[in-house]
């Protein structure tokens, strides 16, 4: 007698994704602690699943990001107007695009209790180059109540090494004060500007990841979850372009902007952990609580705590809102150190607010549309779903974004 099984994917699946974030703030890193961090970005993605047979599946993730940042365009700010930290430049360095391609190969045991998958991705933007290679595999059993998980990747990165402006002149073979940014303009303030920089000897960066999930229901109406994660990055990890000020030593200027006494210097290897949890409990037809914590710590001196909840109203058979609100506080990195307070004598430093101590909140708001029947046409493909959420997160350093999404699933008839 022959056995017949249920595909793991019915029919391929179109999902278009997009996005627009911005931020801003006082205190970018491209001009050392100080300055703009004005951004927006405009994302989009397709991801395309498609079942191969009754147990593989195939899922190409394409995806493109443009961007417009008055920060980064500070990396030269010298090539219009007045340089001033807190106005935008309009060199190249003023916007670019990201792009993205992940496929990802899965297979499921014939009873669906085993599931494999491996996965190849490769990213570039104007600076920087990511290769990546990873894979999982997914063990359910107790009838499918529980399930326990291994998931691997390797990244190997490659930067284009973008120094600030007023730095290039004093790279190897270059001409220091000779060149044309000093000898046409006029330097305030310490006029005997040098620079203690040197270029970095390498380009690369890795990254290593290895995680473990384990999730049980534990009750009919209850679901918890727990994930740890590890990750190892070895190579070049500071922002060749995000400047230092030391505070030993005079201030320089070239119109308003102050110039650059380094670049930032971090270790060349970085170990994180985190550890978290989900419980999801149904409550009624009506509500459902999510709620997620997680803790991390790294061998930089960074301890943070993760707390969210999110409470799905289903309003009626195709609507659903998610309201929602996450925590997050951080304890700053060793290497941080504000605009003006790193030392010529330290041996790392950063003004990187991502690596400060901070406390931050996040609210958000989405609406989501079923419709299981997929009534809605767009050539071949019936849309299923639509989410639309918006967040506003606020950190206590001045900084602070939003990011409105959409999301469109498509199925083919």
């Amino acid at each position: 007698m022959q056995v017949y099984k249920k595909r793991v994917l019915e029919t391929t699946e179109v999902d278009f994704l997009t996005s627009y974030y911005s931020q801003d703030g006082d205190n970018a890193a491209v001009s050392g602690g100080v300055g703009t961090e004005k951004l927006s970005d405009i994302t989009s993605t397709f991801v395309v699943s498609m079942p191969l047979n009754d147990d593989d599946v195939l899922t190409i993730d394409a995806g493109i990001s443009a961007y417009t940042s008055a920060s980064s365009s500070n990396i030269n700010p010298f090539d219009d107007g007045v340089a001033d930290p807190f106005q935008a430049s309009s060199g190249a360095s003023s916007g670019d695009l990201w792009v993205n391609l992940t496929g990802n190969y899965s297979h499921s045991s014939d009873d669906r209790n085993d599931i494999w998958s491996t996965k190849v991705s490769i990213s570039s933007e104007y600076d920087y180059f990511s290769l990546g290679v990873g894979g999982s595999y997914t063990k359910l059993f107790n009838e499918k109540n529980t399930e326990l998980s291994i998931h691997a990747n390797i990244f190997i990165d490659t930067w284009s090494t973008i120094y600030p402006f007023e730095l290039r002149p004093f790279i190897t073979g270059g001409k220091g004060l000779n060149d044309q940014l000093f000898t046409q303009n006029t330097i305030t303030g310490n006029t005997n500007y040098n620079p203690s920089f040197s270029e970095f000897d390498s380009t690369g960066r890795n990254s290593y990841s290895l995680g473990f999930g384990f999730s049980q229901i534990l009750h009919k109406n209850l679901q918890g979850s727990l994930a740890v994660d590890f990750v190892q990055q070895q190579g070049l990890l500071s922002t060749p372009f995000q400047r230092i000020y030391f505070g030993d030593v005079a201030d320089s200027f070239v119109d308003s902007f102050q110039l650059a006494d380094n670049v930032e210097q971090l270790p060349d290897s970085r170990f994180k952990v985190a550890l978290g949890g989900r419980l999801n409990w149904y409550l009624n037809e009506i509500f459902t609580v999510r709620t997620f914590y997680r803790y991390y710590y790294d061998d930089w001196g960074i301890n943070s705590h993760t707390a969210s909840i999110e409470l799905p109203v289903k309003i009626s058979d195709k609507f659903v809102l998610y309201p929602s609100y996450r925590f997050y506080n951080q304890t700053a990195a060793d290497y941080f150190k504000p605009y003006e307070t790193a030392l010529s004598s330290d041996a790392f430093y950063t003004s990187d607010y991502d690596l400060s101590k901070y406390t931050a909140n996040q609210y958000g708001f989405g609406v989501s549309y079923t419709d299981i029947f997929a009534n809605g046409h767009i050539w071949k493909y019936g849309l299923k779903s639509i989410d639309l959420k918006f967040y506003q997160y606020d950190r206590d350093t001045t900084f602070g974004s939003s990011i409105i999404t959409a999301g469109f699933k498509f199925v083919m008839d």
